[in-house]
């Protein structure tokens, strides 16, 4: 008896456990993004990708800085995981993923434009929540204000 109840708990608990594998998404697939979308995207030196529609005219941030930012954000097959309403939220880029971190320094207050985040300037391998992990992330944001 007290082997069948052992085998159950072995057998219940391989069941439960998400044996799916993701693949992490790579550069092919932001590019294939990019180009799908006709977006004239910058590669920085870390990987992220973005793009300008308005660069802005107010106060440019550092990656310490205080902003309100207004944003989507989705994955590349277009499905959103995350949006603020047209206020914005307010943070500390040092306080958020490195893509953030980086790519909000690219735009002065009233600016706008897209990032497209690789999951290692992300959630990494492991995702967190809703994002699983390897996953490209892909915002819509718009620098309301540097703080």
């Amino acid at each position: 008896m007290k082997s069948y109840l052992i085998l159950f708990i072995f057998v219940f608990l391989s069941c439960s456990k998400n044996d799916t594998v993701f693949e992490p998404q790579t550069e092919t697939d932001i590019l294939k993004y990019i180009e799908d979308n006709n977006l004239n995207a910058t590669k920085s030196s870390s990987g992220l990708y973005y793009v300008i529609n308005n660069e802005g005219t107010g106060i440019k941030p550092t990656s310490n800085s205080n902003v309100t930012v207004a944003y989507k954000g989705y994955f590349i097959d277009g499905n959103v995981f995350d949006q603020s309403n047209a206020a914005g939220i307010s943070f500390g880029l040092n306080q958020v993923i490195k893509g953030w971190t980086e790519g909000i320094t690219y735009f002065r207050e009233g600016g706008d434009g897209i990032l497209l985040v690789p999951y290692n300037l992300g959630y990494g391998e492991n995702g967190r929540g809703s994002i699983p992990g390897g996953a490209v992330l892909v915002f819509d944001v718009k620098l309301i204000r540097v703080n």
